[in-house]
């Protein structure tokens, strides 16, 4: 009633007889009230209300369906053995493997379409957009490429989880597009993008090429209702359909032609044909197995039965900073600029932060605070000043894993450096082991350093990990290099009483160098005993240690 009355809006009768679409109207006027910026970040008004006006979206609202367990687990075993026996694997995607990460679908009972067709307000954003994270789903999909199980997969998605979860460039397709991707119509160069670039239909975007030789503007990557499907995305999806012996279709009604016909090619060459989804589809009866069930839970059992562990998820965004000086006209003094920019454009904005608070080693310098894009700050130092460093702390946006970062940047007005480049994948993959074996986000390495004369830059690119998820049940760090146990917490204590007992006895039996063919005196018997006692001391000291790990482990998870 508070926000009600500050915000001006109509309070509801005093009853509680309200109907599901009054109560959603009401929710979302008072979210546009209260934050009128919130359902800009949602996919449905970023992507569906920039398309054409379309009268005729298919079947919506359609009913969910769910196998009872018992049927569920034999059908998810079903599928196990077919992705097991499988030489060329194949899966299909479409919006209900994004669901669970905050980005709703199309056709389901809250579906976008579904909503509009009824009238009724559109679904919240849980976060924004370009901080969705990839579900079980799209890093279990990873797990399986790497396993060399899984060749292909098409996405009829058009929010980049794929490609941020980690699956290769050349073995996905994305028929309808990318919203964070640009594309230049010359040379084919992609840009992947932190931001969601502004545009739908293949129109031209406000960037340009990097490439020298074309230096043509770009183009964005989503299709409306009226383009055709692109033939460099088309061409391989119908190849590996083709060629595969199963094709698992996730999360789509199999609606939206031509694609949807893609999954049935397999069917020529004696392929088998899955479906994994809540609601009915028009190639149900033409599936060799139909799974209504969440995309997660279903992935989730198969990676279980597999034997495959899903490993964490941590996303790196790219930020530079700029250091431009010159001396003054009296030379006595150096007029300098500081600026955080985006490595995609200079002047685009960097979604992920949202305030930049510079300060000093020097302590007689003015510290500052930068809450507005360009991030940009400009001093006047003595030219004979001693070298100092610049201590940023850059603090993240809504949806980010961790609050800032600290960045130190050393500043010397006498000294030269050199260019430097660092392997990217490398510097990635430490960060991503740090990430994990600290079991927390905010750490930046340096990935490139150019130096320029005139005037004279230095421009630093470096990587920062902004966020950090988990897709196991319990997670457990185990010594080295902080790597993941996946199984569930029974399996787990089972592993740990088998170890400890097998510490215990290599114990006892270390102990014992005479083996079995030993005198039987009452000194030897004495040794027997002395070495039992050690024995289950061994074990009693393991199973406390083995413990202790858990607990704190348990207690960090908590946190």
């Amino acid at each position: 009633k508070t926000l009600l009355a500050a915000k001006h809006i109509e309070a509801p009768p005093n009853h509680w007889g309200f109907s599901v679409e009054r109560v959603l109207r009401l929710r979302s006027s008072l979210n546009e009230a209260i934050n009128p910026s919130i359902n800009q970040s949602i996919m449905s008004l970023g992507y569906a209300e920039k398309l054409s006006y379309i009268e005729d979206v298919g079947n919506v609202g359609m009913t969910e369906i769910h196998d009872p367990p018992h049927i569920l687990q034999e059908k998810i075993e079903r599928l196990t053995k077919m992705i097991r026996k499988s030489k060329h694997l194949v899966v299909f995607t479409g919006a209900g493997i994004s669901t669970s990460c905050g980005i709703p679908d199309f056709r389901g009972p809250t579906g976008i379409w579904t909503l509009q067709r009824g009238g009724n307000a559109l679904p919240e954003a849980t976060l924004p957009f370009h901080r969705a994270m990839p579900s079980r789903t799209h890093m279990a999909l990873v797990e399986l490429e790497r396993a060399g199980i899984l060749k292909f997969v098409i996405s009829q998605n058009i929010d980049g989880l794929h490609l941020r979860s980690g699956i290769p460039r050349e073995k996905l397709s994305e028929l309808h597009g990318n919203s964070f991707m640009e594309k230049c119509k010359s040379c084919g160069i992609e840009y992947f993008r932190d931001f969601e670039v502004e545009s739908v239909g293949l129109k031209e975007t406000p960037r340009r090429c990097s490439n020298a030789d074309c230096d043509v503007r770009l183009k964005d990557t989503v299709l409306d209702w009226e383009d055709a499907l692109p033939f460099e995305e088309m061409n391989p999806a119908e190849v590996h359909c083709d060629r595969a012996d199963v094709v698992l279709c996730l999360g789509t009604s199999l609606q939206i032609t031509p694609a949807c016909n893609l999954p049935l090619r397999c069917l020529r060459g004696g392929g088998k044909f899955v479906i994994v989804n809540l609601q009915k589809t028009p190639k149900d009866k033409k599936a060799s197995l139909v799974i209504h069930g969440f995309v997660d839970k279903v992935i989730t059992g198969v990676m279980d039965l597999l034997n495959l562990r899903i490993r964490p998820f941590v996303r790196i965004d790219l930020l530079q900073t700029i250091f431009t000086q010159a001396l003054s006209l009296d030379q006595r003094y150096v007029n300098w600029t500081l600026r955080i920019a985006s490595v995609h454009d200079k002047r685009a904005l960097i979604p992920f932060i949202k305030s930049v608070e510079v300060s000093f080693s020097d302590h007689t310098m003015k510290e500052s605070v930068l809450d507005k894009h360009p991030f940009q700050l400009k001093r006047r130092t003595v030219w004979k000043s001693e070298p100092f460093d610049v201590i940023l702390k850059v603090n993240f946006s809504e949806g980010c894993g961790c609050a800032c970062s600290r960045i130190k940047i050393p500043i010397d007005f006498h000294a030269s450096k050199d260019d430097l480049t660092r392997d990217r994948d490398h510097v990635f993959g430490k960060l991503k082991s740090k990430a994990i074996k600290s079991s927390s986000c905010g750490q930046s390495s340096v990935i490139e350093r150019k130096m320029l004369t005139s005037p004279k830059t230095e421009v630093i690119i470096r990587a920062v990990v902004t966020n950090v998820r988990w897709y196991d049940e319990v997670t457990v760090k185990t010594s080295g290099a902080g790597a993941l146990s996946k199984c569930p917490l029974k399996r787990r204590k089972e592993g740990i009483c088998c170890v400890t007992c097998s510490l215990g006895m290599l114990i006892g039996s270390k102990l014992d160098q005479n083996g079995p063919n030993r005198p039987e005196t009452n000194n030897y018997r004495l040794l027997d005993r002395k070495r039992i006692d050690l024995s289950w001391f061994g074990t009693v000291w393991v199973w406390f240690r083995t413990c202790s790990v858990l607990y704190i482990a348990n207690e960090r998870e908590f946190l």
